[in-house]
């Protein structure tokens, strides 16, 4: 059984579904997905729901393993990935040209070269040299469940001489990658705007890059010189809709509108309890030798109730006080930024931030629980190079604004300033994009509270779980929950945001749960055996005793 048919939990099922075991995936939602869904918000129109740029996933190496291409999975290269526009368009100068992230690293560099200065535009080569490598090791990280042997295996070789360069010192590695990104960026970097757009895009992990333990969190870019993120076609839900027929081609099923109410236990034969299945809400009992909670980890203590081991009913991890708000816009063109052509600035993600006192501005109001005073936002029009979004004359832009309290400190209704704070988000666009304020013709907005609402995602936080140093690899969601299982109480499993490696669209939980699963069960033929051996050379020992 798999509890959730978010992307984790349906990873999960397929790799197990792939191994011969059979699996049902129940989900409480009427909506295929969770996070990682599509919808028609208007006629003809697909929006997403939560993610729309799948990063992380694109690394991971699961869209091959589970050939997930030959079950309609069509990705479109965000490329260029990241776009700043000019903070002075038209000026004949560096401040007239605008920021273009290209996979082609060449490209990449020469835009740079025009818009900051040739000396940041040959240090953003040697960092994507230097942290390439540490970047893949991080992603390799995720790949792996977060103890000693395998952080050891990931990282222990980034030390070593290599392409001509002498060993890095374990100091120098410790420094950086247990620093802050906004000191990474100053130890590189000269350009503000430069190190604005890169730190906009780091902070999409969660924390502001003054936050220790954030280098590679911005770091990362260095990878998307290899794979960009990429977009499905028809919407974000192309990825689950993938991931659902895969898992039905090896005989598994998904059910939705019918969730989890309960976990079955029953006695483990020492003195204990095991899971045994789940009742759903519509009253089903379905028993199973292993369950995989894809769910938050305090929707699967609830689920546990009394049967709950302590390592499960003590987990407090920290859920933040929400994370973003995020504006869904119907409009009758795409933004349109002085200068920049649309293949430049439409394909990924529009940074719009030049300076980092805005992103540490935005920060600090969320801190006091107060609404930023200037929202800072993130932009992206899918529809500008997938028609399957919308009809001709019609798209849709994502708007996501970060640091926004789920509970504000004036104790304000966010259902009264939903509109209000899209409209200045939308006019936080219009700034960069002139005339963009015009083009809209709907909006939905997601406040903190409406994404705990609809995508059950607790205090509007969408990686669960804060993203800070003292929540991430072994202590995430908790020390004792980090090894994807639940110490007291067999049988269990988790998956999902809530464990490592975190939010974002990676399936990385949910592929390490399913091989922490079948491990087990691998290992138990072997312990029944091993036992029966000692059972059997002690009996022939009482024989030989007693003759």
């Amino acid at each position: 059984m798999v509890i959730g048919s978010g992307h984790n939990g349906l990873v999960a099922a397929c790799y197990l579904a792939r191994e011969g075991l059979s699996v049902e995936v129940v989900e409480s939602d009427a909506v295929l997905g969770g996070a990682v869904s599509t919808v028609e918000r208007w006629p003809g129109v697909l929006v997403d729901r939560g993610s729309s740029a799948h990063v992380i996933i694109r690394q991971s190496g699961i869209v091959e393993e589970l050939e997930l291409a030959a079950h309609g999975l069509r990705y479109i290269d965000c490329d260029p990935w990241g776009f700043a526009p000019a903070p002075s368009p038209g000026d004949a100068g560096p401040d007239g040209r605008p920021l273009v992230f290209s996979v082609d690293l060449d490209a990449t560099c020469a835009s740079i070269a025009e818009a900051c200065g040739p000396d940041d535009a040959e240090a953003y080569r040697r960092f994507v040299e230097v942290w390439g490598p540490r970047s893949r090791a991080v992603a390799a990280s995720f790949g792996r469940r977060p103890n000693a042997a395998g952080l050891l295996r990931s990282f222990w070789p980034l030390g070593a001489p290599a392409d001509g360069r002498p060993r890095t010192p374990g100091g120098e590695l410790a420094v950086d990658f247990l620093g802050s990104g906004d000191a990474l960026l100053d130890r590189w970097f000269r350009s503000e705007r430069l190190k604005a757009a890169l730190a906009w895009f780091g902070a999409q992990s969660g924390p502001p890059m003054s936050e220790p333990g954030t280098a590679a969190m911005v770091a990362w870019f260095a990878l998307l010189h290899d794979v960009p993120p990429g977009h499905p076609v028809g919407g974000s839900g192309g990825l689950t809709a993938a991931l659902r027929r895969r898992l039905e081609s090896d005989g598994g099923r998904v059910v939705l509108g019918d969730g989890a109410a309960r976990l079955l236990t029953g006695d483990d034969g020492a003195g204990g309890r095991r899971v045994t299945g789940v009742q759903t809400v519509g009253g089903r009992r379905l028993h199973a030798d292993a369950v995989v909670a894809a769910c938050h980890v305090n929707v699967t203590r609830e689920l546990a109730g009394n049967d709950a081991p302590p390592a499960l009913a003590d987990a407090d991890p920290p859920l933040g006080n929400g994370f973003g708000l995020v504006v869904r816009a119907l409009t009758d063109s795409p933004p349109v930024y002085p200068g920049a052509p649309p293949e430049q600035a439409l394909q990924g993600l529009q940074l719009l931030c030049t300076d980092r006192a805005e992103l540490a501005s935005a920060h600090g109001d969320w801190a006091a629980g107060q609404l930023p005073r200037s929202p800072v936002p993130l932009a992206m029009c899918f529809s500008a190079s997938d028609d399957t979004l919308a009809p001709p004359g019609q798209h849709v832009v994502t708007i996501w604004g970060q640091w926004y309290p789920y509970a504000l400190a004036d104790g304000a209704d966010w259902d009264a300033l939903a509109e209000g704070e899209a409209q200045r988000l939308v006019a936080a666009v219009d700034r960069y994009a002139p005339g963009f304020a015009t083009s809209v013709q709907e909006l939905y907005v997601q406040t903190p509270l409406r994404l705990e609402q609809e995508l059950s995602l607790l205090r509007g936080n969408v990686m669960h779980v804060e993203m800070g140093l003292a929540s991430m690899f072994a202590f995430r969601p908790t020390p004792a929950l980090s090894g994807y299982t639940v110490p007291g109480l067999p049988g269990l499993y988790l998956a999902g945001a809530s464990t490592h490696p975190g939010g974002g669209v990676s399936g990385n939980s949910g592929r390490t749960s399913a091989r922490v699963l079948l491990a087990d069960r691998r290992a138990l033929p072997r312990a029944r055996a091993t036992a029966g051996r000692a059972l059997r050379r002690t009996a022939a020992r009482l024989r030989r005793t007693s003759a």
